[in-house]
Order: structure tokens, then C-alpha cells, then sequence
């Protein structure tokens, strides 16, 4: 029996973790999925159990790689950021693997932004937001001053992604698109550990930077499978964008978050927007992407079930809503147009919670009201990293992507520019076998893994 050469990848998020099997041509010809149970730390704050994550790794990775049916090329990781796994010299962890939206101590914060310069010139410097323990490079300064015994025990700490990779490798590493993702680590005017790093002493307990599609050879029975070093998944996410399309582009990747990404966008980020919720996030091949976030998948799906109590739907009812370009020229212009020009609440929430459900006939005319008002604010986010740049092309990726109202919206908002549906499978999965991708097809051409819909300007937004 021949058997199929294949990639596997390990994609963790909080939630989920997914194990996928790609195929030459990337299609997706095995995936499983598990949740694990959370644990407490020391202080009763849940977090990921890290020896149960790393069994199920070792314990899929051995499964698939004694498989008879697949020949398993090559391994990589795509996980969530702001997470360290702290291993000591014998490899085992540490600490617990600290929940990023654990409350960062206020006086030990004070402390630190008092000592290297103040809160604004170490956010621009290192294009990292004020966020407590979502500066994951914070969550060391926190442990070398509250918990010494515990980091002088500290051999290397690992981001998420790079301590999956090393539970199959046994190598050390450090990864740009973990380092740059609002870590507070990374100088990016320098393109090196920010200065405050060394001066406490931290960067010795980082392993040596690896280019993010460098590989570690490992023995499988008779032959070696290629070990990658993992990626931070919203980096990953973006590799098939890169790697398919050359002429400048912003990427929209929507869900709980909607997060606008220009690749095309270097320019250093402004207290403004800083303040507006931008950052910084390193490419796999080490240049700034400028991305600016908002809540907005949150909101939508807080606002859909109060429009489903007060209409007497089902939740998900809004699947049904058309576009309708005449309940758009209706809609309330004065408090939309009040809503885009208080830009800093644009970041939170739109006006819709505040508006009286009894103001509004029908459903539609209410779901119409309110993807307007998330579009006054997604319009002001994305601004925020479009402006002076030269792309001509919004993609939108994840659930927004498949709403018709909100995309005809997006697309009147930004009439000069083309506005695009893209839809592929597991991106943050398909990223992360991208990367590996001249090792594993010798530079063969990728073949055309994303579909587009393109939505024209066909109406205008009431201003």
C-alpha cells in the first residue's frame, strides 16, 4: 500500500484543539477535535492545563505518525499568543501556563512603566497597547519580581506556539510572529528586544530566534520527519494572503474580534492610535502589519439576541435578512453620523444598544440599523490602518464574510476600493503548512487555495 504524503498541524486555541492532515494540494484529508478542561492556578484563575495539552500532542502526533495509511512529511503549529510555557533545565514546565486575562497587579504596572519611560513611549516602541497581562513579555517582569525562586528556575521561556513545537522537537526556540504579537518585548524602530528586556535580565531566557519556516529534523522509524517551529495564529492566518496575492491589500479577519490587517502599513504607530486599539504584529517573515481591532463580532451577537426577544425570532434569524438598499437610505442618519464622529468610543461599541427596539417596524429594519452602525465603527477602525497606503483591496475573512448586508455596507463605505468575501479552510492551519511550504513541494507554485465573491459599491451610506 503507497502511502499519502501529508502535513500535520496542530492548531490550539483557547477553546479548541484541532489536529488537521493536508494533503499536497493543502486539502484538508483528516482533522479531529477535543476540549480540554481547564485548571486553576495558584491563585484560583483558570488556565490551560499544560501537561494534558502536551499528552494529547505526543500522544496524536505518535497516532498519526504510526498511521499506515499516511507519510507524515512534515509537522507544524499554529496557537494562540500572549502565553509563555516556562520549561527548567529538565524541559518541564515551570509555572502554570498563566491565563492572559489574568489582572495584572496596578502597583507592580505603576512600577514598571515609572522605571523605563511611561506608558506612551513603550507602547509606541514596542506597538503594543497597554494591556496587562496581554503584554505577555509583562507576565516575566511579574514573575521576576513576585515569584524569584520560580525564574531563576526558569532554562527557557517559550511562547505557546514554540513549546508545542519543542514537545515533539526537543529544540528551544524563538519565533518573530510570537515575539511581535503586543508583547511589549520587541523594539520595532530597532528590530530587537526592547531595551527594558535586557536590563531585567530576561533575554537570556529566551532560546535563540529561528526563521518562522525553519525546520527540526527528527527520526520516525526509518526515515525523518521536519519539525517546524510554530506560529502565532493570527500570523499564520495571514500567510495565504501573502503568499497568494502581491498587489497591496487590507485583510479584514472577523469574529469575536474584527481585526484589520495591512501588511502594506509601516508606519510607526501614533499615541492616536495606540489609544484606538492598533498594534503591530510581525509577518512570518519578520515585517510589521499594522492591525487595528474592534468588538464587533461580540456586540453582533449580543444584539441579535436582544432583536430575537423583542421580534419573537429565533437567534440566528438574521441569516435569513437580505440587503435592502432602500431600508439603507431610511436608517437614522443623525445618530449614525453622530456615532462616527465620537471616534473614541468606536473601539467598544456602537450606538445600537442604545437605540429603542419599538422605533423599528420589523426585524429587518432593525438588523439593517444596526450592521450600519458596526459599519460606522469598522469603518473608522480600518481607517485607521488603510490611510496612506496604496492598497486598492479589502478582504474579509471568518462570519462577517458570509453576511450580505454587512459586506454591500463595507463595500459602499469604501466605494474606490475593491471589496472581496474570501473564504478558505482553517487558515490559521493552512498558514501554518504554508510556511513549510518550499521545504515540502521544492518550490513548486501554490495552487489557488482562496475563493473571492466580490461585492460592488451598489448603494451609498446615509451621512
Amino acid at each position: 500500500m503507497i502511502k499519502q504524503n501529508v502535513i500535520a498541524i496542530f492548531d490550539v486555541g483557547k477553546t479548541n484543539k484541532k489536529l488537521f492532515l493536508f494533503d499536497e494540494q493543502y486539502n484538508i484529508v483528516h482533522e479531529e477535535s477535543t476540549k480540554l478542561d481547564e485548571i486553576n492556578d495558584e491563585d484560583g484563575f483558570e488556565c490551560e492545563d499544560v501537561q494534558t495539552l502536551t499528552n494529547w500532542i505526543r500522544e496524536k502526533f505518535i497516532e498519526v505518525s504510526s498511521n499506515n495509511k499516511y507519510n507524515i512529511r512534515a509537522v507544524n503549529f499554529s496557537g494562540y499568543g500572549a502565553s509563555f510555557v516556562h520549561v527548567d533545565k529538565n524541559g518541564n514546565p515551570v509555572t502554570p501556563l498563566y491565563n492572559y486575562l489574568k489582572p495584572y497587579p496596578e502597583k507592580l504596572q505603576q512600577q514598571f512603566y515609572t522605571t523605563y519611560g511611561g506608558e506612551s513611549l513603550i507602547a509606541r516602541q514596542t506597538a503594543s497597547p497597554v494591556l496587562g497581562n496581554l503584554n505577555s513579555g509583562m507576565q516575566l517582569y511579574w514573575l521576576k519580581h513576585t515569584k524569584p525562586d520560580a525564574f531563576k528556575a526558569i532554562k527557557h521561556s517559550l511562547h505557546l506556539p514554540q513549546y508545542l513545537s519543542y514537545t515533539i522537537s526537543s529544540t528551544p526556540t524563538s519565533d518573530l510572529t510570537s515575539i511581535g504579537c503586543h508583547t511589549q518585548l520587541w523594539h520595532f524602530q530597532k528590530n530587537k528586544y526592547h531595551q527594558w528586556v535586557c536590563k531585567e535580565g530576561i533575554d537570556i531566557k529566551f532560546p535563540a530566534i529561528f526563521k518562522s519556516n525553519a525546520v527540526i529534523k527528527i527520526a520516525s522509524g526509518s526515515s525523518n520527519i521536519a519539525v517546524g517551529i510554530g506560529l502565532h495564529d493570527s500570523s499564520a492566518a495571514l500567510i495565504p494572503y501573502l503568499k497568494l496575492f502581491k498587489e497591496p491589500f487590507v485583510l479584514i479577519s472577523t469574529g469575536t474580534w474584527c481585526i484589520s490587517l495591512n501588511p502594506f502599513n509601516a508606519s510607526i504607530l501614533t499615541d492616536y492610535e495606540l489609544h484606538n486599539d492598533c498594534l503591530c504584529y510581525l509577518t512570518y517573515e519578520g515585517k510589521p502589519v499594522k492591525a487595528s481591532r474592534l468588538f464587533a463580532g461580540y456586540e453582533h451577537e449580543q444584539q441579535v439576541k436582544r432583536l430575537a426577544q423583542h421580534f419573537n425570532t429565533a437567534e440566528d434569524y438574521y441569516k435569513t435578512v437580505l440587503f435592502d438598499k432602500n431600508l439603507i437610505q431610511n436608517l437614522d442618519r443623525k445618530i449614525v453620523a453622530k456615532t462616527i464622529s465620537n471616534q473614541s468610543a468606536m473601539v467598544h461599541q456602537s450606538v445600537f444598544e442604545s437605540r429603542p427596539l419599538q422605533d423599528f417596524k420589523t426585524y429587518e429594519e432593525a438588523y439593517h440599523q444596526l450592521i450600519s452602525d458596526i459599519i460606522a465603527q469598522q469603518v473608522f477602525s480600518t481607517k485607521l490602518v488603510l490611510t496612506n497606503t496604496p492598497v486598492k483591496q479589502i478582504f474579509v475573512d471568518g462570519g462577517f464574510g458570509n453576511n450580505h448586508v454587512y459586506m454591500n455596507l463595507l463595500a459602499a463605505a469604501f466605494p474606490d476600493i475593491k471589496v472581496f468575501a474570501a473564504s478558505m479552510p482553517q487558515a490559521s492551519a493552512l498558514g501554518a503548512a504554508l510556511a513549510l511550504h518550499n521545504y515540502m513541494h521544492d518550490n513548486s507554485p501554490i495552487p489557488d487555495l482562496i475563493q473571492l465573491k466580490y461585492f460592488p459599491a451598489e448603494t451609498t451610506l446615509p451621512v
